[in-house]
């Protein structure tokens, strides 16, 4: 299983002159920035997730709606910048697993992946604060997961490596011994899919 440095050829690139914000709390997301060449600022989007919004999305669609939110809330508070923000989930047979609310709940998670073949998926947006110019793209990696006993679950919930994560469980964080090959990006299964980023600021700059 790659490490953080082994992801990919490192961009080693910023946005053009300007204010670059993550609006994210996350510091997997941070850290995959700066491994990468970016200059950028945190602001954590002030705003609680909306609840109940849901019921009529696909998880894809959730994925890219939350993004789209946070990079407007972080947007009220910043006035200027380009924000980048995330939303990663997991997802089984269109069943959405998002972070667990505490260890049973990741417990539950982890029983319900275990052995499968499930998805990341990450909505990604791009949000200009002064104009509200806005791109949202996602990004989809499966990720084979080998069945795992209760006591594997339960030595894992002690690490708390499963706090914060979507799907109960970090790549980066002792996860990979769970994971038998993935389909896709690392990075997304990190939390900020790289490629697409990158992409997407080619984009946005052409545009």
């Amino acid at each position: 299983m790659p490490g953080l440095g082994d992801v990919m050829a490192r961009i080693e690139r910023v946005p053009e002159p300007g204010r670059l914000i993550l609006a994210s709390a996350s510091p997997r997301r941070a850290e995959l920035l700066r491994e990468h060449g970016y200059r950028f600022e945190v602001i954590v989007p002030p705003a609680p997730e909306p609840a109940d919004f849901a019921a009529d999305m696909s998880p894809v669609q959730q994925a890219e709606y939350l993004s789209r939110f946070k990079a407007e809330a972080v947007a009220e508070v910043a006035g200027s910048g380009l924000i980048v923000a995330a939303d990663t989930l997991a997802a089984l047979d269109n069943r959405v697993f998002g972070k667990p609310a505490d260890r049973a709940h990741a417990k539950r998670i982890l029983s319900s992946i275990a052995g499968t073949a499930h998805k990341v998926i990450t909505g990604l947006t791009l949000l200009d604060a002064g104009t509200r110019r806005w791109l949202t793209r996602h990004d989809v990696t499966g990720v084979h997961m080998r069945t795992l006993s209760d006591s594997e679950i339960e030595s894992y919930l002690d690490t708390g490596a499963w706090e914060g994560k979507a799907g109960a469980y970090g790549i980066q964080d002792y996860g990979d011994q769970f994971v038998t090959r993935i389909e896709g990006s690392f990075t997304n299964v990190v939390g900020l899919p790289m490629e697409l980023l990158s992409q997407m600021l080619d984009d946005w700059r052409a545009y």
